[in-house]
């Protein structure tokens, strides 16, 4: 074993200590930052090039810092995105969000789909679907001026529309002609800001996490905002916590204009997002 090695083995431990949810991949991966190499390539680095900044970046970590914060990028299907503070770190299990809608487009008989990602983030979303659904017209909202400067950095050279703009209220220009909507909207109850892990709550931006008493405040309005920018036949898309599953698809109702509302789940088999497709007239 090389000397790096040696020290991600006393990194891991030091993180799992500290409460770190996976301690061992973060301790390679601050590792592999530090020392400009990928993950699988830590034992070719000679002992000499040991980089003691590891350790600076290990305590960040230590102190519940994200991972992405440190590193100043995130991984999102096949992308790697820009991130740091003022911006929604992208989780894995939206993945799955994601994925369900890349394929609901692409069963569409539609050549150019057009697209609006709704409370967009660093971008990953819309940013995903317009790489992944070649010919789509993709548009990304966000409200925060601080996110907005990640968005853009995110989205230069790429066929995606940047918007400045509240959820529910954007787009006018577009009702009626949207093929899908898809959003990642806070969703977290008010009353459980003490449960969330260190790594949200402390670092990213309150508006990209609370919703309400309930949590659900914003997905209430992004409902009207879809039905609104939806052409009929439409699909909406929303990610909601695994805790509402048994609520948001009540929320696309049928006598608010929705049909085939559902939920899904998500990797680990928990409730989460739900789709509707607007109703035809």
């Amino acid at each position: 074993m090389n000397l790096l090695l040696a020290e991600v083995a006393q990194a891991t431990q030091r993180l799992a200590a500290a409460g770190v949810p996976s301690p061992r991949f973060d301790a390679e991966e601050l590792a592999a930052f530090v020392h400009g190499v990928k993950r699988g390539e830590l034992h070719h680095v000679k002992d000499a090039d040991f980089d003691a900044r590891y350790w600076e970046a290990v305590a960040r970590r230590e102190a519940r810092e994200p991972l992405q914060h440190i590193t100043g990028r995130a991984f999102f299907r096949y992308l790697e995105l820009q991130v740091g503070p003022g911006v929604f770190v992208p989780r894995p299990e939206t993945e799955s969000v994601v994925d369900w809608a890349i394929h609901a487009v692409r069963a569409m008989d539609v050549v150019e789909p057009l697209i609006v990602d709704l409370c967009t983030g660093s971008g990953a979303i819309a940013l995903a679907m317009a790489q992944e659904v070649p010919r789509s017209r993709v548009h990304a909202v966000e409200l925060s001026e601080d996110a907005l400067r990640w968005t853009r950095k995110n989205a230069e050279g790429s066929r995606v529309t940047v918007h400045q703009g509240d959820a529910l209220s954007a787009l006018p220009e577009l009702d009626g002609q949207v093929d899908l909507v898809i959003s990642n909207p806070p969703y977290i109850p008010l009353t459980e800001w003490e449960y969330v892990a260190p790594e949200a709550r402390d670092h990213d931006p309150e508006m990209a996490l609370f919703s309400g008493e309930d949590g659900l405040d914003t997905i209430r309005g992004i409902e009207r905002t879809a039905h609104r920018l939806l052409r009929p036949g439409g699909i909406v898309v929303i990610e909601h916590a695994d805790t509402q599953g048994g609520q948001v698809p009540w929320i696309f109702a049928e006598e608010r204009g929705w049909a085939d509302a559902a939920d899904h789940p998500d990797l680990n088999n928990r409730p989460r997002f739900a789709t509707a497709r607007k109703a035809m007239p």
